[in-house]
C-alpha cells in the first residue's frame, strides 16, 4: 500500500529519480554542451538525496508492506554510495576531454545521469526487505553499470569490458533469480521475514540450495572468488572514472545487500551460510593477494586489490554478530576513502601529451618529478596494505578483532598472514616511485578539484583515528538495525 509515510521513507530515491529524469530531458534537448552543468547538478542531486536521510534512521521503518526498509544501516550505506558517486562524477570531465573533440569538459551529458540511476538501484539494494526489491534494485544498478563500462564506444577495450560485464552479469542474475525462486518455493514468501521464519522451522534441501544460489549471485556483484573473473578485465577496460565508481559505490551496495540478506533473511541458517562466507573470504584474500603480484597495469592491480579487500570485509560478516557487521561497515567506509583517493591519483598518470598512462613502470622516479602525487599515492598504498598508523590498519584490525571475539581465531590468523602477502605488491609501487630510475615525466598542471579530493582523502587516511568515535558509533548503530 502506498501512503505518505512510505513515500517519506523513500525520499532519497524519489529525489534521485526526479533529478535524473529532469537532467535527462535537459541532456536530450540541449545536448552535450550542457555536460558540465548536468554534472554539477547531478552532484547537487546526490547532496539533496543525502540530506533527506537526516532523521530517517530514527523515524524510518518498514515501507510498502515490508518491501523497503529505512533504517540506520541503509542510511549509513547510502551516505558512502552518494559520496563515492559524487567524486566519480567530479573527476570525469578532465579524463574524457582529451579523448573527444569538444575540448575541456567534453564528457557526454548522460554520464552523470547514468550514475544517478545506478544510485537509485543501489539505494533500493541496501534498503531491500523483500527478494523482489532486492532483484529490481540490483538490476537497475547493473543496467546502468553495463552502459558505463562501455561508455567509450571508440575504445575497443571499453567495448570489450562492457560486453564481458553484460554477459557475465546476465549469468549471475540468472543464478540469483533461480536462488530467489527456490527460496520462494520452499518458504512460501519473498519477504526476508518470511524466509527467516521458514528457515527457523528447519533448513530443508530446497532452502539450502536456494541460499547457495542467492549467495553465489551476490558474490558476483561483490567480485568475490570464485565469481571474480570479470573484475580485472572490466576494471582495466572501463574508463578510469567508471573504474573508480565500480570499485567504490557498487561495492558498498553489494556488501550491504549481502549483509542484510545474510542476517535478516538467512539468519536462522547461520551455521550453513557461515561456512560459505568463510570459504569465500579466505579464497578472495589469498587469490587477490597472489594474483596481483605479477601485474604491470595499475588498474588491473587495483582490481585484484578490490578482490582482496572484499575478502577482509567478509571476515566481519562471517562472524554473524553485531560487532562483526559493524566492523565490516567501518571497513567499507575506510575502503571507499582509500579507493577514491587512489584512483584520482591514477587519473593524474598522463604523459606530456595528456594521454592516460596505466603501466606501473611509468611511475618510476615519480618522487623526483611529482613529489606531492608520489606522497599521496604512497599513503593510499601503505593504507591499503594495512600499515600502521594509517587508517587502513584500523579497518583490518576491526574485522580481525571481531573474528577473534566470535571464536574464529583461525580465520583471523589466516587474514593476518595473508595481509603480509598482499603488502608486497603495494610496497612494489612505492619502491618503483621512490627508488627506481626516473621514467618519462607526467604532464603538469593538474586541476585544483582533483588535488582537493586527493588532499581530503589523504588527510582522512593519516588523521582518521580522530574520527573513530563518530565512525564506531555510526557503524554500531547501523549494525544494531539488523539485529
Amino acid at each position: 500500500m502506498i501512503d505518505n509515510a512510505s513515500l517519506l521513507m523513500v525520499m532519497p530515491e524519489l529525489v534521485l529519480t526526479i533529478g535524473g529524469l529532469v537532467l535527462m530531458m535537459v541532456a536530450a534537448y540541449a545536448g552535450d554542451r550542457t555536460a558540465q552543468l548536468v554534472s554539477w547538478l547531478s552532484v547537487a542531486t546526490l547532496l539533496a538525496a543525502g540530506l533527506t536521510l537526516i532523521g530517517l534512521p530514527g523515524h524510518g521503518g518498514i515501507a510498502f508492506d515490508g518491501l523497503y526498509r529505512a533504517d540506520a544501516f541503509a542510511a549509513y550505506a547510502k551516505v558512502l554510495i552518494y559520496t563515492a558517486a559524487a567524486a566519480s562524477i567530479l573527476v570525469a570531465p578532465r579524463f574524457f576531454a582529451p579523448l573527444t573533440t569538444g575540448g575541456v569538459g567534453a564528457v557526454r551529458a548522460e554520464f552523470p545521469i547514468l550514475i544517478l540511476f545506478s544510485c537509485i538501484g543501489m539505494g533500493m539494494m541496501v534498503s531491500a526487505g523483500d527478494l523482489m526489491t532486492l532483484y529490481v534494485g540490483l538490476e537497475l544498478q547493473s543496467l546502468s553499470a553495463y552502459v558505463l563500462a562501455s561508455f567509450m564506444r571508440q575504445d575497443t577495450r571499453s567495448a570489450e569490458a562492457g560486453l564481458k560485464y553484460f554477459v557475465l552479469g546476465a549469468l549471475a542474475s540468472g543464478i540469483l533469480l533461480y536462488g530467489i525462486s527456490l527460496l520462494y518455493g520452499f518458504s512460501g514468501s519473498t519477504s526476508f521475514e518470511g524466509v527467516a521464519v521458514a528457515m527457523g522451522n528447519g533448513l530443508s534441501n530446497g532452502l539450502m540450495f536456494g541460499m547457495v544460489f542467492v549467495l553465489a549471485g551476490l558474490a558476483f556483484k561483490i567480485s568475490a572468488v570464485p565469481f571474480h573473473m570479470w573484475t580485472p578485465d572490466v576494471y582495466e577496460g572501463a574508463p578510469t572514472p567508471v573504474t573508480a565508481f565500480f570499485a567504490s559505490a557498487p561495492k558498498v551496495a553489494a556488501i550491504g545487500l549481502t549483509i542484510r540478506v545474510a542476517i535478516e533473511a538467512l539468519g536462522p541458517g547461520g551455521m550453513a551460510w557461515q561456512q560459505i562466507v568463510i570459504f569465500v573470504a579466505l579464497a578472495s584474500i589469498l587469490f587477490g593477494a597472489v594474483a596481483a603480484i605479477g601485474q604491470t597495469n595499475i588498474k588491473r592491480l587495483m582490481a585484484y586489490s578490490s578482490i582482496n579487500n572484499v575478502g577482509f570485509a567478509l571476515i566481519g560478516l562471517a562472524c554473524g554478530t553485531p560487532a562483526g557487521v559493524a566492523a565490516t561497515m567501518s571497513y567499507m567506509a575506510i575502503y571507499v576513502v582509500m579507493t577514491i583517493g587512489g584512483f584520482v591519483c591514477i587519473l593524474q598518470m598522463r604523459d606530456k601529451d595528456g594521454v592516460p598512462v596505466e603501466t606501473i613502470a611509468s611511475l618510476s622516479g615519480l618522487s623526483q618529478s611529482r613529489k606531492g602525487l608520489a606522497a599521496a599515492l604512497a599513503i593510499f598504498m601503505f593504507s591499503l596494505a594495512g600499515i600502521p598508523p594509517l587508517f587502513g590498519f584500523w579497518a583490518k584490525f576491526l574485522v580481525f578483532d571481531a573474528a577473534v571475539g566470535a571464536g574464529l581465531l583461525g580465520l583471523a590468523a589466516f587474514g593476518i598472514a595473508a595481509s603480509v602477502i598482499g603488502a608486497f605488491y603495494y610496497l612494489k609501487i612505492i619502491k618503483t616511485m621512490y627508488f627506481d630510475e626516473p621514467a618519462a615525466e607526467y604532464a603538469t598542471g593538474t586541476p585544483l578539484l582533483e588535488n582537493a579530493i586527493i588532499a581530503v582523502c589523504a588527510t582522512i587516511i593519516v588523521l582518521g583515528y580522530l574520527l573513530n568515535p563518530a565512525l564506531d558509533s555510526a557503524s554500531a548503530a547501523a549494525a544494531a538495525a539488523l539485529f
